[in-house]
């Protein structure tokens, strides 16, 4: 599967980097010129309502910020779904199907009733033009479908075990892998 807005990038045990060991990424943004995307399986303990306190009322539960990637830290990004496919808020832009990104200097009140789930993520995970295919190509990443379900649930914990276990063939298997084979 190519790697397109939408689409989940799953960490194969092959990949070494610590920022990414176990990590689900969903793809906002992936051309000829690099890709975009943010760890949606990792939850921080800093509420939202402690560095973005307008938007504390319309994240999701839990309302915690995520750790989107190792890139820009310091800064937030808000992947939301929409209500309404014809009613984009102020601030919206879109990514794919009723997922976009808000962009967090809106005011909350032009943006609120429009969103049916919003997650803050602090920083993301960001690859110039084709640093992401080759590593897809060296076995680091797994490509599969998102569906909406994936992106906003609560408990994330079991989330890349869950995907792999529902794909197809042998990639099914790497969802019972052990983090050290040897020990198995």
């Amino acid at each position: 599967m190519e790697p397109t807005a939408g689409s989940l990038l799953i960490a194969s045990p092959a990949l070494l980097d610590p920022n990414f060991a176990s990590a689900v990424i969903l793809l906002l943004d992936a051309d000829a010129d690099g890709a975009l995307g943010v760890v949606i399986n990792r939850p921080s303990q800093v509420l939202v309502g402690d560095v973005l306190e307008p938007w504390a009322e319309v994240a999701t539960t839990p309302e915690v910020m995520f750790i989107g990637g190792p890139v820009a830290l310091d800064s937030a990004l808000a992947v939301a779904r929409l209500r309404d496919a014809e009613d984009q808020p102020v601030g919206w832009r879109p990514a794919f199907d009723d997922v976009g990104m808000v962009d967090l200097d809106s005011p909350v009140e032009l943006v609120d009733g429009s969103l049916r789930e919003m997650r803050l993520y602090a920083g993301y995970a960001g690859w110039g033009a084709g640093q992401l295919e080759d590593e897809i190509a060296e076995g680091s990443w797994y490509v599969v479908p998102g569906a909406p379900g994936d992106l906003f649930r609560e408990h994330t914990d079991d989330l890349r075990r869950e995907l792999l276990r529902r794909q197809p063939g042998s990639l099914a298997w790497v969802s019972t892998r052990p983090a050290d084979p040897l020990m198995n």
